[in-house]
């Protein structure tokens, strides 16, 4: 039985959605961060992108990483995390599309400097969204070490799964 593209596509956009739901579901507090926590959501975010494209990834990694707020009780935040999640996963795409010539082979570079560029977008739309709506600018100051903290942590992780899915072959089942 053979499935259309745009079948397949769909069923692994949910499937990511929900690892990045539970990559970030599962968080540790960082002694000294006011707000927010540490998780590997990012991780998933990037992959997610990376492997599934600008549009199936992007609604991947926006819905999963807003469920979680959901979840977690940070209603205020599910609009901003979906929007900033999915523009990180766009942007780390076309980054990483930019700068690799085979797209087949996840260079770790290319993969990092898509993530940076990413999770300098996470830094930023979370201090705007916090400063404009929440607590202003200076309270929203607050969260950038621990939004960098989860940018690190999210760049690595994705450098890192990437490099693993390469070697079991994986990737070559997703695409």
């Amino acid at each position: 039985m053979k499935t259309n593209n745009s079948t397949r596509k769909l069923v692994l956009a949910s499937l990511f959605a929900a690892l990045t739901f539970v990559a970030t579901l599962i968080h540790i507090h960082v002694p000294g961060m006011q707000t927010g926590y540490v998780n590997l959501g990012d991780t998933l975010v990037i992959t997610s992108s990376l492997l599934l494209g600008p549009v199936y990834g992007s609604l991947a990694a926006g819905i999963g990483s807003a469920f979680t707020d959901l979840i977690h009780g940070y209603v205020v935040y599910v609009p901003a995390t979906f929007v900033i999640k999915a523009f990180m996963g766009v942007a780390a795409f076309y980054v990483y599309k930019a700068l690799s010539k085979n797209k087949d082979s996840y260079k770790s570079y290319a993969v990092s400097l898509g993530g940076i560029i990413a999770e300098i977008i996470m830094i930023l739309g979370y201090f705007l969204y916090e400063g404009i709506f929440i607590v202003g600018y200076s309270g929203a100051a607050v969260g950038i070490p621990g939004n960098c903290i989860q940018g690190i942590t999210g760049v690595v992780g994705t450098v890192l799964l990437l490099k693993v899915l390469n070697k079991t072959k994986i990737i070559d089942m997703i695409k």
